[in-house]
């Protein structure tokens, strides 16, 4: 049979464009051998309607600022979202679709933002998505109140996302869905994919609330579309959505998962390659040729490409909008296109804290006068703290709460829920023009692990704000002392996490912070005071920029500076316990230089010359003082060194008690170090 034949029965552009998502998808995972066919073709006529009648893009602009964001939470189905991509006329060829899953391709198992263009946030674990879309809303809305004048709205879109029934399953839904209510975000326009169907089979085997209650006990607005096939429903659901105020908007789309495979609307539809057979039988239902594989119909291509006609359009017509409002409003003009390319406002180091007869204090309390020393320099700066404001110093004394009818302030409450917290600020450094910051408990850096790590891997600006860093938190005890969490945190990659030692290397871990753009940042901030050090005496902080550095060099016992035959090696506040130890050690004959390390990730990317000199290979004695676990000291203090750590949970008393009881004393340092010889 022809294809003129084979298509007869699907001479309609809108259901011939549809069965394009649909084969085209089908045809990766069968090429791969692997993915998931079951979203794409249940869920293709909804984003059909989507991109083809709302969606505001520009695909030779991924980036245009002023596009809708397209967010496909559910992420396993990632072949509904390169098909649209290729189809629309991103750079995204068909050749990248026949090697979807493939080493080095574009189109990677689950979408990956850095790699793929037209891709808005990195997917995959479910719930990740959906946060990540209430983030973007967040920052939308604070750039819309900071920038938008009246007969001027230069920020003016929707967040739109694809979310599933596993993604609803995940309690960081819970959490940022509670948060979005609140807000009454209503430029977020959610798609549910209702097929009722997961990998171990129907929902119901473990999920039978009732979303539509549960979310609009949130806040949100909630509709349906009874049929996930019916484009006018579908059309008529978000166009009601984006009329409706106040709220954040659901849409239950019914659908049919794997829709036209043997197998519909079963678990077996959801994932995996279907087979040779299947794949045909999947075509001959949806009246489209078995004998071609990766088929775009002409007219399909030009349909979808009429995309890139109109979102240059669309953009053109935005930026003449821009420049009239620049030239009313000059002052925000200019901020606006500073906040455009993320760059920093000039000069914003010169806001930094000196820390000049600086009293001793907690870092956590100096991070705090850093913050607001520099917010009102940097207006991209925004952020809060999961219910701990005042332990974190996490508040922008120069704003106010940021809130419905407030979304201009800069002070986020998120609340207690820390994982929300993490995710959301990654939707915000996700869709630009802020940098988020958020603060906790070191030990709640658990709860929010998974954003974390997806915030390294999109090599995003979210600075992560960890106080109480260790058993100096005292009385709280165990469940709240973090021990392992410093070595947790290390090992993420592209993850920078630094430990100052005091106020200096506070203001510089801060300022890398601030200049590191491809990555996040953790902070590890303390309780407990730490010791001044003199650093007219000693070296200048921003050794911090290197990771390592060497803070005090051994002397002899009448004080002359000689070569070590003992190195300390500490971060946070243990450096100063590290420095009272050195100076006996030096007094007692012991040449000892003592080396502030407040951030390995820093320190490990140097060049061997400068590390040789830092940590000499042939000082062999070397002592690691740190008040978290051995566990990746050894790379620094070699076979020959030891360790001064906390190899068990903590213990609830005075910090100080604990301090001493575990050995964080200028005794035991010397002690353990003699036996290094």
């Amino acid at each position: 049979m022809t294809t003129a034949a084979k298509l007869k029965k699907s001479t309609d552009i809108d259901q011939l464009s549809i069965n394009t998502i649909r084969t085209l998808s089908l045809d990766a995972v069968q090429k791969a051998n692997s993915g998931h066919p079951g979203l794409p073709l249940g869920m293709a006529p909804a984003a059909y309607v989507l991109w083809t009648k709302f969606l505001r893009h520009n695909p030779k602009n991924p980036k245009w600022f002023n596009r809708d964001r397209f967010l496909l939470s559910a992420g396993h189905g990632s072949m509904l979202l390169y098909s649209l991509l290729h189809l629309t006329g991103y750079d995204l060829s068909l050749d990248e679709l026949k090697h979807f899953r493939q080493l080095h391709s574009k189109t990677p198992g689950h979408p990956e933002n850095i790699l793929t263009p037209g891709v808005e946030i990195t997917t995959g674990p479910l719930g990740q998505g959906f946060a990540n879309g209430v983030g973007m809303g967040m920052a939308q809305k604070h750039l819309e109140a900071m920038f938008n004048r009246k007969g001027h709205n230069v920020i003016d879109h929707f967040i739109y996302c694809i979310c599933s029934d596993g993604d609803l399953m995940e309690g960081v839904s819970y959490e940022s869905a509670s948060l979005a209510g609140h807000l009454k975000l209503d430029n977020l326009i959610y798609l549910y994919d209702d097929n009722k169907i997961t990998i171990d089979g129907p929902t119901d085997l473990a999920f039978s609330e009732d979303v539509t209650k549960r979310f609009e006990s949130c806040g949100w607005h909630v509709s349906e579309v009874a049929d996930g096939n019916d484009l006018r429903a579908i059309e008529d659901a978000i166009k009601a959505a984006q009329k409706i105020k106040d709220k954040p908007k659901l849409i239950r789309v019914k659908t049919i998962i794997g829709y036209g495979m043997p197998k519909q609307g079963t678990s077996k539809a959801h994932s995996d390659a279907p087979g040779v057979d299947a794949v045909k039988e999947t075509k001959r239902n949806l009246d489209w040729p078995e004998d071609k594989s990766f088929f775009i119909p002409k007219e399909v291509l030009s349909h979808f490409r009429s995309a890139v006609k109109n979102g240059a359009k669309l953009e053109k017509e935005w930026e003449a909008s821009v420049k009239k409002y620049e030239k009313t409003f000059p002052d925000l003009g200019k901020t606006l296109r500073d906040t455009r390319t993320a760059k920093l406002p000039d000069g914003w180091e010169n806001s930094l804290p000196k820390f000049d007869g600086v009293e001793a204090k907690a870092t956590r309390a100096y991070s705090g006068e850093v913050i607001n020393a520099i917010a009102d320099k940097i207006p991209q700066l925004i952020g809060g703290s999961g219910d701990l404001t005042p332990s974190n110093n996490t508040y922008i004394k120069s704003s106010a709460n940021f809130a419905s009818g407030g979304f201009q302030n800069r002070n986020i409450h998120f609340g207690i829920r820390e994982h929300a917290m993490g995710s959301t600020m990654n939707g915000m450094a996700l869709y630009g023009s802020v940098i988020p910051f958020g603060g906790t408990f070191q030990t709640f850096s658990d709860y929010m692990r998974p954003a974390i790590r997806l915030a390294a891997l999109s090599h995003i600006r979210v600075l992560f704000v960890f106080t109480h860093d260790s058993i100096g938190l005292g009385e709280d005890g165990p469940t709240h002392q973090s021990v392992e969490h410093l070595a947790a945190l290390r090992a993420i990659p592209n993850l920078a996490v630094t430990r100052p030692c005091d106020a200096h290397e506070t203001r510089e871990a801060w300022r890398a912070a601030l200049l590191r753009d491809s990555g996040p940042t953790a902070f590890a901030f303390s309780r407990q005071k730490v010791a001044l050090i003199d650093r007219k005496k000693y070296a200048d902080a921003k050794g911090l920029h290197k990771g390592a550095y060497i803070l005090a060099e051994a002397e002899n016992s009448a004080g002359k500076k000689i070569a070590p035959k003992l190195i300390l090696i500490a971060t946070g506040s243990e450096v100063g316990l590290a420095m009272d130890a050195r100076e006996k050690l030096n007094k007692s004959g012991t040449p000892t230089r003592v080396v502030s390390m407040p951030c390995w990730e820093f320190f490990d990317v140097q060049s061997a010359k400068y590390k040789e000199s830092v940590l000499p290979a042939k000082v062999k004695a070397r002592l690691a003082i740190e008040a978290g676990v051995s566990l990746g000291w050894s790379k620094y203090v070699g076979d020959n060194g030891d360790t001064l750590t906390v190899d068990r949970f903590g213990a609830s008393a005075p910090a100080e008690d604990v301090f001493r009881d575990y050995g964080f004393t200028v005794e035991n340092v010397i002690r353990k170090a003699r036996k290094i010889f």
